[in-house]
């Protein structure tokens, strides 16, 4: 007898929809799962008829054949196990058919005595249903959570084989569950900006980057507080949009990284270490996951001492930062992933962190500075808008009684900044932040005064800017001109957006 159950399996950051077909014939017993299925697919088979067994159902003694339609693309992960096991019995009629079988798109992982795991990528499944057409998702109770924030599909969470067989046989012992409540006020930061010490030219960059989503380069000597400033980023950024909110945790979901306690609504900050690979910096694998640039899509990427990283690592940066996702090609196919980050980056001035520092002898040649300086190619430098430099500071201003302002006040003027860019970008195609401009786009709203047009002009000569640059810099003014309420970028906004760009002038 053939029975037919739906499924959903991952394919890079998108849900694929799976046909479990499921037939059992006479002849000599076997189990065959065919559809180019992994080793995890393959290996449910064993799975399968434990949970069966232990929760007292007979394994057919026929020959069972479960295919895996569409037979063309590559089924990987364990979240066929549960609709593999329920085709099986209704194919075997052990189980009567059910509406709910009929219409349920059905994941999840068997335990060997029954129970249900949770599975990755259980969001990014219930986002392909919806588009589809299906309405109603059996899904595992840890995946409840996820798959309920998708609106237009009923979500049934359930814990084990069993107590799905008593909703098909009984009917209404899986409820539906409701979306969870959902928070967008800020929450508190570990790290507040009243604890940074002077650096106030720093901290004002941090607000510039922040109220644009402006790339930002930290350089001073160490211990002089770039990790400090970096760490209070988080504490000055807006909660996601609902749509953002929407791509962060289904990214988070496909790479099985969400938190128990609930979906995440807040820019996420990652902080990989220099030894970073390639693969985990872009993403990759034989069936490609989410990297560091993708974890921190929609939030903040954070490279400490970035010179130290592999040259190739840092190259890879390039296309995400300019194009806002990565895309990942291995022989059975290509897989695109969000990576539309915030690039926040630390550096020390030389090897020994000591060059150009006053009351520091650097103990570095002039051609080992050059060379630690180059590490940072010029492409990417000039993805980079705002540069700022981060001194020593002397004992009075390090111990000094001056009130620091702390992070509440900066968010409000972030907010109210990025709410005028909203407001100006309404007509634009999902652009929101000055930063995400391009090159038609900051022609058509960074309109500069004659002055502002002449020092830009002047600068441009001078330095020998490129093209990018010119744009990143007029980016950068007009974040500037609307943290200050200004309607057109004047002269003391391009002269601000010019400081952040001397401290590699010519490149």
């Amino acid at each position: 007898m053939l029975s037919i159950v739906k499924s959903a399996t991952l394919a890079g950051f998108e849900g694929l929809l799976i046909r479990v077909e499921v037939n059992v014939a006479g002849g000599f017993p076997g189990f065959e799962i065919v559809g180019l299925a992994d080793t995890a697919v393959r290996e449910s088979r064993e799975r399968v008829k434990a949970a069966m067994a232990n929760n007292g159902f007979r394994i057919p003694r026929g020959r069972i054949t479960v295919n895996l339609a569409p037979a063309a693309v590559r089924k990987h992960g364990p979240g066929l196990d549960l609709p593999i096991a329920l085709g099986i019995l209704l194919a075997s009629q052990q189980l009567p058919p059910s509406k709910l079988l009929q219409q349920a798109l059905i994941c999840g992982e068997l335990s060997l005595e029954g129970n249900i795991r949770p599975v990755r990528g259980t969001l990014a499944m219930a986002l392909q249903a919806v588009k589809t057409g299906s309405r109603v998702m059996v899904v595992p109770q840890g995946n409840v959570n996820e798959a309920s924030v998708v609106p237009g599909i009923e979500v049934l969470g359930a814990d084990s084989l069993e107590c799905i067989v008593n909703h098909c046989k009984k009917g209404a012992t899986l409820q539906k569950q409701t979306a969870p409540v959902s928070n967008r006020q800020p929450q508190p930061w570990p790290h507040d900006m009243a604890a940074i010490k002077g650096q106030e030219g720093a901290r004002r960059a941090l607000e510039v980057a922040a109220a644009g989503g402006h790339n930002l380069l930290f350089q001073g000597p160490p211990g002089a507080g770039k990790t400090m400033l970096a760490n209070s980023l988080p504490g000055i950024l807006p909660a996601l949009t609902a749509n953002q909110a929407l791509e962060v945790n289904q990214v988070y979901s496909v790479a099985g990284l969400l938190p128990q306690e609930g979906l995440l609504e807040h820019p996420p900050f990652r902080h990989p270490h220099h030894s970073a690979s390639t693969g985990g910096m872009v993403g990759g694998g034989t069936h490609p996951r989410p990297g560091e640039v993708s974890l921190a899509h929609n939030g903040v990427l954070y490279l400490d001492e970035i010179p130290e990283f592999r040259r190739e690592v840092l190259e890879l940066l390039r296309q995400p930062m300019e194009t806002g996702q990565v895309t990942i090609v291995r022989a059975h196919g290509s897989y695109t992933f969000p990576a539309r980050f915030m690039l926040v980056a630390a550096a020390n001035p030389c090897g020994c962190g000591y060059a150009g520092a006053e009351g520091f002898e650097c103990r570095c040649t002039a051609s080992q500075v050059q060379r630690y300086q180059t590490r940072l190619s010029g492409p990417i430098l000039d993805r980079i808008d705002i540069w700022s430099e981060v001194p020593h500071l002397d004992y009075s201003s390090l111990r000094g009684s001056v009130r620091q302002e702390s992070s509440q006040p900066v968010r409000d003027r972030v907010e109210e900044a990025r709410a005028i860019q909203q407001h100006r970008l309404a007509d634009e195609d999902n652009v929101l932040l000055n930063a995400r401009l391009d090159s038609r786009l900051t022609e058509k709203h960074c309109k500069m005064s004659v002055a502002a047009e002449s020092l830009l002009a002047t600068a441009y000569r001078r330095f020998r800017f490129s093209a990018r640059t010119v744009h990143k810099m007029m980016k950068v003014a007009r974040t500037i001109a609307d943290l200050g309420g200004q309607q057109r970028i004047e002269t003391d906004a391009v002269a601000e957006a010019l400081s952040y760009r001397t401290l590699f002038a010519g490149q």
